[in-house]
């Protein structure tokens, strides 16, 4: 009977360690699967050497005007309910001294994105050129990254069945143009460009003013700044109704699409 039990427990252990080898065996293949489009080396994949893409918002120009919103939603073709990018509204102060706050959000395009160590196919990664990318042909649709995101800028695509996000229209500025939102921009309150480039007008920016980013204790270090920006929503990034949409629910009129700024 003694050497019955010693054969099992020899045999347990060995399963186990066959089970955390043959585990760590797949997970190692499942991070290292190949991505056709960076093996390739497509520029669309590998980016733009030498430089790193990032974005300032100043609020004293935002008007709450969502026009960024519905040029991303044009140009980026998200499905309905969906965005890349939107401008949350809050109210803040007490009655008589009530004022609005507007704040822009999109994927922060991280230097040290929590979404690109949880993807286990690789989908989702970072151009040398720091824009971070989903590789539609790749993700599976886990939702690791949505969860890991502290950001809540990321969606599950309903038609695509991917995780889809602000790409910070890469395949604009790879044609040397703006991102559709930093165009449409009536106020001017969006500015992109090179970070590496000190004589570009977001590092100008950068060097003039104090610049906050979203929840910074994440350790995330956005590169999408705030000029501006109030201390009270800088940990609270998503917003309540706005105020055009209270109205219309009290008339009974529907949510006017590109005016939505809460999720």
């Amino acid at each position: 009977m003694g050497e019955h039990k010693l054969k099992r427990r020899h045999f347990v252990k060995g399963l186990g360690a066959w089970t955390l080898a043959a585990g760590a065996a797949a997970q190692a293949q499942a991070i290292s699967l190949r991505n056709p489009g960076r093996d390739q080396e497509d520029p669309r994949y590998v980016g733009q050497t030498g430089k790193r893409f990032g974005m300032v918002i100043d609020l004293r120009k935002c008007v709450g005007c969502q026009a960024c919103s519905g040029a991303c939603k044009v140009e980026n073709k998200t499905p309905k309910g969906h965005f890349r990018t939107w401008v949350s509204e809050y109210e803040r102060g007490e009655y008589p001294a009530v004022h609005k706050v507007f704040l822009p959000q999109l994927c922060n395009h991280c230097a040290e994105p929590s979404c690109v160590r949880v993807c286990p196919t690789g989908a989702t990664f970072s151009r040398e050129d720091g824009v971070v990318m989903v590789d539609d042909k790749v993700c599976w649709g886990c939702g690791y990254c949505i969860n890991a995101c502290p950001y809540d800028k990321r969606y599950f695509h309903p038609a695509a069945k991917t995780v889809d996000k602000c790409t910070l229209c890469a395949h604009r500025m790879d044609k040397g143009l703006l991102p559709a939102c930093v165009e449409s921009c009536v106020g001017g309150a969006r500015i992109s460009g090179d970070l590496n480039d000190k004589n570009s007008e977001i590092s100008r920016l950068l060097g003039a003013y104090s610049v906050s980013v979203l929840k910074p204790s994440q350790g995330n270090r956005p590169q999408v700044y705030y000029i501006g920006l109030d201390g009270s929503v800088q940990n609270a990034p998503v917003g309540t109704l706005n105020l055009d949409d209270l109205a219309r629910q009290r008339d009974g009129l529907p949510r006017r699409e590109w005016q939505t700024t809460y999720k």
